[in-house]
């Protein structure tokens, strides 16, 4: 058999996509563009081409059927090399309309974010009320209270992860000392140590690193996955797994669970 005929046609596997969320408090093009200048400092090259999430939480009223300048919108956050790639918070009857500029509507935290607040303005020399404007300041990055920096091999995370969290360890190991619970997401680029309960979904390997594992004192996991290869567990694990000491990793196209003794 040639190699062009024992080629799959079509392979579907686990990806990991980090993006970025813009918290928008307008959607007027002058006043986003002034908040994105101040977030740069107009450095071209400030943002490399991220995927962006744009969320309208914040937004007071939320806006209307037909009030957005979609391709403006999209275009001013390119501008900035910042990709829109779907949209969180939205109300429903915009949806329509997001679905057709090809945007996704997300429900999923991301890593890093950052938030469209007013900012100061000089003094007046009469009282008069302030216009309302945005500008950007960085937010908190979900999951975890500070990134890990590039010359460090191991994230730790000492807190339980909730519910609708994602913890991702760029280039790094991920180590978990508490309960991650269902709902929950940890992504590493290299392995991921659980030393607790694992109940929601486990991403290792996640830029293709095939010799990454995972690792459990407690196995439950939603979902596992290691380089792209993954497996659910909608029905719950195996009996002889099921809460047990596990490992797991990638053997050539499938995963590998065994149970760990610890004596």
């Amino acid at each position: 058999m040639s190699k062009n005929q024992a080629r799959k046609p079509l392979e579907i596997k686990i990806s990991t996509v980090v993006a970025v969320a813009a918290l928008l408090g307008s959607t007027e093009h002058a006043k986003l563009s002034s908040a994105l200048a101040q977030i740069t400092g107009g450095t071209p090259d400030y943002f490399e081409d991220e995927f962006t999430l744009l969320d309208f939480g914040n937004m007071q009223p939320q806006p209307a059927a037909g009030s957005i300048d979609w391709p403006g919108l999209i275009g001013l956050f390119k501008s900035h090399h910042l990709n829109p790639v779907a949209v969180r918070n939205a109300p429903a009857e915009l949806e329509a309309e997001i679905r057709a500029q090809g945007l996704a509507i997300d429900s999923i935290e991301p890593t890093r974010s950052f938030e469209l607040t007013p900012p100061p303005s000089p003094p007046k020399a009469e009282a008069e009320p302030e216009p309302k404007a945005v500008t950007a300041q960085p937010a908190a990055a979900v999951a975890a209270n500070a990134p890990a920096p590039a010359a460090v091999s191991t994230m730790i995370i000492d807190t339980p992860v909730r519910s609708g969290q994602r913890i991702y360890a760029r280039g790094s190991d991920l180590v978990v000392m508490a309960i991650v619970n269902p709902g929950a997401e940890v992504i590493a680029d290299g392995s991921i140590h659980v030393y607790a309960p694992l109940r929601g979904r486990a991403l290792a390997g996640a830029a293709g690193r095939t010799d990454a594992r995972i690792f459990s004192l407690s196995m439950e996991a939603e979902l596992v996955s290691i380089a792209g290869v993954y497996r659910t567990f909608d029905e719950g694990w195996p009996k002889e797994l099921a809460g047990k000491p596990t490992e797991i990793r990638l053997a050539e196209d499938r995963l590998d669970i065994k149970t760990l003794s610890l004596k």
